[in-house]
């Protein structure tokens, strides 16, 4: 190969891969792989079933916000190895469609930037949002409970309720 067929060959075009932001407070580094299975950083910090991202800046940022820890939010630039679907947590949920861009998958994501600096929500918002999510929490835990107390007592032909 003469020197402008490697030129040509080391400057060929790459096809673009779409770039999705990543809001955590693990700090990761250029070429890390985010990847399902390691401790959420969300709920019960139980291994994550599947990885999530998302198109716009806003969601990113409330992932940082939101996410276990007590590490300083980061927000990382990433590119999905493999299929993402939309988010089903919030599509078609208070809004149609998938106005947060927010989408999951079992493929890792490739860390490929982080973005230095980015302005978060007030501290007023961040408590009123953590309080909604134990709030609902809360709500999702004490119905699991009460389902499953009502299968429970299907079969015995009654059903009591006790409250406290």
């Amino acid at each position: 190969m003469d020197q402008k067929e490697q030129f040509q060959s080391s400057v060929a075009p790459k096809p673009f891969a779409q770039t999705y932001f990543h809001g955590t407070k693990a700090s990761l580094k250029l070429g890390d792989l985010i990847e399902v299975g390691v401790q959420s950083n969300f709920g019960d910090r139980v291994p994550a079933k599947y990885i999530y991202l998302t198109s716009t800046l806003d969601a990113a940022i409330w992932g940082a916000e939101l996410a276990a820890g007590e590490s300083k939010g980061r927000i990382y630039l990433v590119e999905p190895t493999g299929p993402i679907e939309d988010d089903p947590n919030l599509t078609n949920k208070k809004f149609p469609g998938n106005p947060s861009m927010s989408y999951r998958s079992k493929s890792p994501f490739k860390v490929v930037g982080e973005l230095a600096s980015w302005q978060g929500h007030a501290e007023e918002q961040v408590k009123a949002m953590k309080e909604g999510l134990q709030s609902f929490a809360n709500r999702v835990w004490m119905s699991s409970r009460i389902n499953r107390h009502i299968s429970e007592c299907i079969n015995c032909s009654y059903i009591v309720f006790s409250c406290r």
